[in-house]
């Protein structure tokens, strides 16, 4: 038998993490791999040399702003660069399928933090996608890595009630049902939520648990952006802890961390045996727009009604007064503004530059750029404690790795360009808390398990063939604080369905991604 494609000699780490790494040749005919072994007597159309590299199964992000960037943005390579092979859509319950031409409008500019501009090159097709299969048509053959639907909750929230804050009447809680099991239909993996975003945070428990029924009737699961902002994180816990209970649904939530606060409710969850998973990009920061530090009844409504709302002489007094308080300040970043001003900036050096107080200037800033503007903040803890809740969050065994990235924006968090790549990095290379066999396992066979992707996230015999092949000695992330667009190094070869789209180090513009569904 002849193969397509020969990686030889290399350490193959299966991504199951129950057997050590082992020296073999894996070879791919077409989108499989079909032989894991001794192949020195086979040939091959490419043989590549894989000595002293692990060869392992492609990486699995799992809450990732990438749509637009995969379908031709400014940088559509930087995941497959770190070796990520499949991206799961509608991150925080992000959507714009179903919406009328207006809604979905209102609902990118809500979203433009972390989206920015719509991209020209899907411009005459924008907000047309009234069903599941629609949008998801939009994918074929033109992104470097496949893509994994969801059920975007805001999105599901928007069409049946629009912007409004309050609890679904039952005719609206019906078309939100029909609306999560189209999308359950076309293989999402579950239900994803944003619970400190608008629409989504209007929810109350009955319109979550019911949802949740239903879409674990499917056999999916409850991704869901907690009540961070909104409770305070150990209600937010606790919420989420009474959906699983009432749902009887699997939990994952989304970028967590393990600190003083999460350590006695996963104690509780383990108690309880509890069906719940959580996600990191391990940096001592998160980002999100600068809105969601001001008080939720002033984020309510479409953006224009927001804006209008804190125009208000009152509002301005109260939202000042909640950003003194509620905004950490030394050190935060600003990624993004609609106007342009201010990027990579730190808050308090933008504030100084126009002469005002930095509460001041923050209220200012989400009144002038329309509610348009990212922040990159900061924990307001010493970095020594940092650095141990980061060690403590890298080892726990319900963990997995996810980005969070961003990449259309002019200075993003360097997670979306670094991740994958400082977990090997940082915590396996350099502090060793973790073996190369685990570490792997939480970024492709414990992802694809959770979320229902059984012909991915190992490499083994008879699956597709999404492979990585990277050098465990250079691996590293270059994207920093001050300088984030740059990409990681040490993965030398992406296979994505049997295609190489990164090879010798290079990006190679083939687009073999496809839309996997929940098997």
């Amino acid at each position: 038998m002849d193969f397509d494609i020969i990686f030889q000699h290399g350490t193959v780490i299966d991504g199951t993490r129950n057997q050590l790494g082992f020296v073999a040749d894996v070879g791919v005919v077409d989108d499989r791999i079909v032989a894991v072994g001794d192949l020195s007597q086979k040939k091959g159309q490419q043989v590549i040399d894989a000595t002293d590299r692990i060869v392992c199964p492609g990486f699995i992000d799992v809450h990732v702003h990438s749509e637009m960037s995969l379908l031709g943005g400014r940088d559509q390579h930087a995941g497959v660069i770190q070796g990520v092979t499949t991206q799961l859509l509608a991150p925080d319950g992000f959507g714009w399928t179903g919406l009328d031409p207006q809604t979905a409008s209102q609902f990118w500019q809500y979203t433009k933090f972390a989206y920015a501009d719509f991209p020209s090159e899907l411009a005459a097709e924008a907000f047309n996608w009234q069903t599941p299969e629609a949008y998801l048509e939009i994918f074929a053959g033109r992104t470097p890595a496949n893509v994994c639907p969801q059920v975007p909750h805001c999105t599901v929230r928007l069409a049946a009630m629009g912007w409004e804050d309050r609890p679904a009447a039952p005719d609206e809680l019906t078309q939100m049902e029909q609306a999560t099991r189209s999308w359950m239909e076309a293989g999402a993996t579950g239900i994803c939520l944003g619970l400190d975003y608008q629409p989504g945070a209007n929810a109350d428990l009955n319109e979550l648990v019911t949802l949740c029924r239903l879409v674990q009737s499917y056999g999916g699961l409850y991704a869901a952006h907690i009540r961070y902002e909104l409770l305070g994180r150990q209600a937010a816990w606790e919420e989420t802890l009474e959906i699983c209970r009432q749902a009887e649904i699997p939990v994952h939530i989304s970028h967590e961390r393990v600190d003083e606060v999460t350590q006695s409710v996963l104690e509780q969850v383990d108690r309880e045996d509890l069906d719940l998973t959580f996600e990191s990009y391990l940096y001592p920061a998160g980002m999100t727009h600068l809105a969601m530090r001001l008080p939720m009844d002033l984020q309510t409504g479409s953006p224009e009604e927001m804006i209008d709302k804190l125009k208000q002489p009152a509002a301005k007094q109260r939202a000042i007064q909640h950003l003194s308080t509620n905004l950490e300040k030394d050190l935060s970043i600003i990624g993004y503004t609609q106007s342009g001003r201010y990027i990579g900036m730190t808050l308090q050096e933008a504030a100084e530059s126009v002469n005002q107080p930095i509460d001041e200037f923050a209220y200012n800033l989400v009144v002038e750029e329309e509610g348009v503007e990212t922040l990159i903040m900061f924990w307001q803890i010493p970095e020594e404690k940092s650095e141990r809740i980061l060690n403590h969050t890298a080892v726990h065994p319900r963990m997995m790795i996810a980005s969070d990235g961003v990449y259309e924006i002019p200075h993003p968090h360097p997670r979306g360009y670094g991740c994958f790549a400082q977990f090997g990095r940082k915590f396996v290379k350099e502090r060793q808390l973790l073996s190369w066999e685990e570490a792997i396992w939480k970024m492709s066979g414990y992802p694809a398990e959770r979320f229902g992707l059984k012909d991915r996230g190992q490499l083994k015999e008879g699956l597709a063939a999404d492979i990585v092949v990277f050098d465990p000695e250079t691996l590293a992330d270059k994207s920093t604080w001050s300088d984030p667009l740059q990409p990681a190094v040490g993965v030398e070869h992406v296979l994505v369905n049997g295609q190489r789209v990164i090879a010798n180090s290079a990006v190679t513009n083939q687009l073999p991604g496809r839309v996997l569904r929940r098997s």
